[in-house]
């Protein structure tokens, strides 16, 4: 790309690591980070990716704000990470394993109705996928393999990025026809959470054939809000994996048009 003025401004949400008065280095501080792989794929089509810090907590200054941040970027992807709070989706913690973090949660939240808000493209990644279908009024599975003991091992700690598994994509759905007719691909899969109740007026664009657990969502109405469960930014040729660069370029060319 020739020129700085055509690239696109894309926000990529936080991770937390919240105070930690034993870690040896930033002891006791709230940090803010991204993955460096998801950077990078936003940025392999020549734009530019920009974390998108909160503004709130206990050192916070100036005026600044989520819908500042929404305004002045073209779109938003929400990276995978922490668990999701149950609380968020109105359910009790069934396990403390699974409290997720509810600080992150509402920050998301308030990210992704920021940019649906200013008609700006949101795209899920893993917890991204999760956190969507939330704030659109969905639940979630807390724990896969304890509510769906039948399903596929959505998740191996060891395995990490190498588990994979098939996705069956929906005959004539949007993705679908993004990558070209495909019936089905081999993906990642890293998450233990999964979409339970779909959230209103969104679709299933992909499912674990295994299980009919959700791999992909789309939202039907005016905005561009679409998520898939597995981590297109950790996926590799070699290894037989979807192709997901037909994914980014529809968000980004999305993200064009505002």
């Amino acid at each position: 790309m020739s020129s700085n003025s055509k690239r696109l401004k894309i926000g990529i949400s936080a991770c937390f690591f919240h105070p930690d008065n034993e870690r040896p280095i930033f002891k006791g501080k709230t940090l803010q980070y991204i993955e460096q792989s998801v950077a990078h794929w936003v940025m392999s089509q020549g734009d530019l990716a920009v974390m998108i810090p909160s503004p709130e907590g206990d050192t916070q200054v100036g005026d600044a704000q989520i819908a500042d941040y929404a305004e002045w970027l073209d779109g938003v992807v929400l990276m995978g990470g922490s668990d999701v709070w149950p609380g968020s989706y109105g359910e009790i913690v069934m396990d403390p394993r699974w409290t997720g973090d509810r600080v992150r949660d509402a920050y998301e939240k308030k990210l992704i109705e920021a940019f649906v808000l200013a008609g700006k493209p949101v795209l899920g990644v893993c917890r991204g996928m999760q956190m969507i279908n939330v704030t659109f009024g969905g639940t979630l599975y807390q724990d896969i393999a304890t509510q769906r003991p039948e399903a596929l091992v959505h998740r191996d700690g060891a395995q990490y990025d190498l588990n994979m598994h098939e996705i069956q994509f929906e005959p004539g759905s949007k993705l679908s026809k993004l990558l070209g007719g495909a019936s089905l691909a081999k993906v990642n899969s890293i998450h233990h959470q999964g979409v339970k109740d779909l959230a209103p007026n969104f679709v299933v664009e992909a499912y674990c054939p295994h299980d009919r657990i959700p791999e992909a969502i789309r939202h039907q109405g005016k905005a561009y809000v679409a998520a898939v469960q597995w981590h297109p930014e950790f996926h590799k040729p070699a290894l037989g994996t979807l192709d997901d660069s037909p994914i980014l370029a529809d968000f980004l060319n999305a993200a064009r048009q505002k």
